[in-house]
């Protein structure tokens, strides 16, 4: 069954803060095998004009992921995350996630649609700081697979 279209432009709470911590940022950095010292040394990213380590790009993924569960989850939607795939994803900065961040993320649904019987679901997270000061839009893009036919 597809999706309904009355949800594009529904907006989910924000998540409770998220604290970025230096570890996380280190842990991230060694798993995507990004090696770059202004994410794991303080001094090297003040000597770019950073206040402490910055995050690698993809790194608010992660919450910005957790946070469109808001919408994977709710019942009204009807979406069969068992049949979902990650189908894509986009990032735009406004600053780099530093470590000492406290970011919240609003979601959005951005659009739905129905092709060759999967549905395909666009969610955009807003990321802000505890100043609210915009640090990130991220754009994923979640496509349910149709059931197989018997």
């Amino acid at each position: 069954m597809a999706l309904d279209q009355s949800f594009v432009g529904r907006t989910y709470p924000p998540t409770p803060p998220y604290e970025v911590g230096r570890e996380k940022i280190r842990e991230f950095a060694e798993a995507v095998g990004d090696a770059n010292p202004v994410y794991v040394d303080p001094e090297a990213a003040r000597a770019l004009g950073h206040s402490d380590v910055i995050a690698p790009p993809t790194f608010v993924f992660s919450i910005t992921f957790k946070a469109a569960g808001q919408v994977v989850e709710d019942p009204q939607l009807g979406l069969d995350y068992s049949r979902v795939v990650h189908g894509d994803q986009k990032f735009v900065y406004v600053r780099p996630v530093r470590a000492g961040d406290r970011l919240t993320v609003t979601s959005t649904i951005e659009a739905v649609k129905s092709m060759a019987g999967n549905d395909i679901l666009d969610v955009r997270g807003e990321v802000y700081d505890e100043s609210g000061e915009h640090v990130v839009t991220a754009w994923t893009k979640l496509v349910a697979r149709a059931a197989e036919e018997a």
